[in-house]
């Protein structure tokens, strides 16, 4: 069973950047698919990013793709999300997730698929 602890949030002025991370323990951190998620006040959580076991595959929600990035280093059992030209919009609790399912189709997107969760950090975007 993997543990996920995410950092890195905090309070930005629209057109920042923030970066987030999630440390992974307790599992074989290169053999988890992993994802972002978001939940703002009064909605329901959306996804946002994805990238696979290996590093090789990545997938972004419209509304972030040419402005957030995924990536993760295996050797620091770390995946991240480098978020630029941040909008108020992009306000809401970032979580991390985690399956060691095929990263196809709707197993990258939904987050019913995932199997572990982070405790989730926030981000707050001004205008």
């Amino acid at each position: 069973q993997v543990q996920l602890v995410e950092s890195g949030g905090g309070l930005v002025q629209a057109g920042g950047s923030l970066r987030l991370s999630c440390a992974a323990s307790g599992g074989t951190f290169s053999s988890y698919n992993m994802g972002w998620f978001r939940q703002a006040p009064g909605k329901e959580r959306e996804f946002v990013a994805a990238i696979s076991w290996s590093g090789g595959s990545t997938y972004y929600a419209g509304s972030v793709k040419g402005r957030f990035t995924i990536s993760r280093d295996n050797a620091k059992n770390t995946v991240y999300l480098q978020m630029n030209s941040l909008k108020p919009e992009d306000t809401a609790v970032y979580y991390c997730a985690a399956h060691r399912k095929m990263f196809s189709g709707s197993y990258k997107y939904n987050e019913h698929e995932y199997d572990y969760w982070g405790q989730g950090t926030q981000v707050t975007v001004s205008s």
